[in-house]
C-alpha cells in the first residue's frame, strides 16, 4: 500500500482517504499530505490555504461553499475529537446533483475527505471538543460565499445532534434551503 489509499469514492470526485499510520508504544506518526503521493492517486490539487477550527459538542457548521471563480476544493481531517462530515453535490450537471455523503472523521480513524470544487461542506461535532483541519486550493473570498441550510428537510441529513443541543451561528441559520441555493453550472 502507498502512503494514501482511496477507500471510497461515494460521489463523483469525492474521495475518502486512509493515510498510512505508524503506531508504537510512543504514539503514532501520520503523513497527512504529500503532493507527489496525491498525484499518484489522482488528486492534482495545489493547496494554498490551511484552516483550523476548534469547536465544542453540538456545534454544526455549514453547509458552506464558494462560487466560481473562487470555488474551493478541500482536504478535511480531524486532529482532535470526532465529527460527522457532510459533502453535498451542488454541481447542476453532475449525476449526483443534490446528493450528499456523510462520514465520521476522527482523531482515531485518521480518515481524510477530499472534497472537489462544487460541493457544499459542513460538519457536526460529536465529542466534547474537536479540532478540524482542512486545506483549500483557493483563498477565502467573502464575496463568493454561498451556503445551504443545514436542516433543510428535503435533504434529510441526520446530524446526530439532538435539536436541544445544537449550536449554530446566526449566519448559518439564515442560509437558504437547497432548492433556493446558488448552484454550479
Amino acid at each position: 500500500m502507498g502512503k494514501f489509499q482511496i477507500i471510497a469514492e461515494p460521489l463523483p470526485g469525492l474521495k475518502l482517504l486512509q493515510p498510512r499510520v505508524f503506531e508504537d508504544h510512543r504514539g503514532y506518526f501520520v503523513e497527512s499530505y504529500n503532493k507527489k503521493d496525491f498525484l499518484e492517486i489522482g488528486i492534482d490539487t495545489e493547496f494554498v490555504q490551511d484552516n483550523q477550527a476548534k469547536s465544542v459538542y453540538g456545534v454544526i457548521r455549514g453547509l458552506h461553499y464558494q462560487l466560481p471563480p473562487f470555488a474551493q476544493a478541500k482536504l478535511v481531517r480531524v486532529i482532535q475529537g470526532r465529527i460527522i462530515d457532510v459533502a453535498l453535490d451542488m454541481r447542476k450537471n453532475s449525476p449526483a446533483y443534490g446528493q450528499y455523503f456523510m462520514i465520521e472523521l476522527s482523531e482515531s480513524n485518521h480518515l481524510q475527505l477530499f472534497i472537489p470544487k462544487g460541493f457544499a461542506h459542513g460538519y457536526a461535532v460529536l465529542s466534547d471538543e474537536t479540532v478540524v483541519f482542512y486545506k483549500t486550493d483557493e483563498y477565502y473570498s467573502p464575496e463568493s460565499e454561498a451556503g445551504v441550510y443545514f436542516a433543510d428537510p428535503e435533504l434529510g441529513i441526520n446530524w446526530e445532534i439532538p435539536e436541544k443541543d445544537r449550536i449554530i451561528s446566526d449566519k448559518d441559520k439564515k442560509l437558504p434551503p437547497f432548492k433556493q441555493a446558488k448552484i454550479f453550472q
